[in-house]
């Protein structure tokens, strides 16, 4: 039996039991969306989040106007550079709370902004310099920062291990999927995204990333 084999054997059993199968197809769904436009939280007050989302993390501040729920909030739109945008609604007066939060069910426990590899060393010293603490984590197929915003909300930093093109990434991840579980590791490392990328015919070109702690464990 080869691997696709074994891994469809794999994902048919899981379905079996229960779980959901794993694939980039676009499901037969009711609504069917066509991508990610934005994400809005809670934010505190407008200096502190232009503060950190522009002038640290580098997004560029796109729009701003009323929420048009509520006219006596500020809603801030910032673009991280992909035209993904990420939206905060904020009200002066808020004070920012830097402490940890803890995630309520249904609430948003982290978001991940990608970053240039070839940036790590100059991205772990401009948060330093703001005053900003991290950690890093090899996670298997992609190498992680994590520090927390203003508000003590926490904000991922990551980088894929191999250079993955934007339109096949939900094709590409799917199959390292396949070949996780095909060969019984706990979570997929960078060899099952490697293998991915060769049997879909794309560019395999490894990121130079340093060495970090792996598997789990945050922030």
């Amino acid at each position: 039996m080869n691997n696709e084999d074994s891994a469809t054997d794999a994902s048919e059993g899981a379905a079996a039991l229960g779980d959901p199968p794993i694939t980039a197809e676009k499901p037969d769904a009711a609504v069917g969306v066509t991508g990610l436009d934005h994400v809005t939280l809670i934010g505190s007050n407008e200096a502190d989040t232009v503060e950190f989302y522009r002038d640290v993390l580098g997004c560029s501040l796109v729009l701003r106007q009323p929420n048009l729920d509520a006219p006596h909030v500020t809603h801030l739109f910032f673009d991280p550079g992909d035209g993904r945008i990420i939206t905060f609604f904020v009200e002066e007066g808020r004070d920012s709370t830097p402490g940890p939060q803890r995630t309520q069910l249904g609430g948003v426990h982290h978001i991940s902004f990608s970053f240039d590899p070839d940036r790590i060393a100059e991205v772990k010293q401009g948060l330093e310099a703001h005053g900003y603490q991290y950690s890093e984590f090899n996670r298997g197929i992609f190498y992680s920062l994590y520090t927390r915003d203003h508000n003590g909300f926490t904000v991922e930093l990551s980088t894929d291990k191999y250079e993955i093109p934007d339109d096949r990434r939900g094709e590409v991840l799917a199959l390292a999927q396949q070949k996780r579980v095909a060969d019984g590791s706990d979570y997929a490392k960078g060899e099952h995204l490697k293998a991915a990328l060769e049997e879909l015919d794309l560019p395999v070109e490894p990121v130079d990333i340093p060495d970090a702690a792996s598997g789990a464990g945050g922030l």
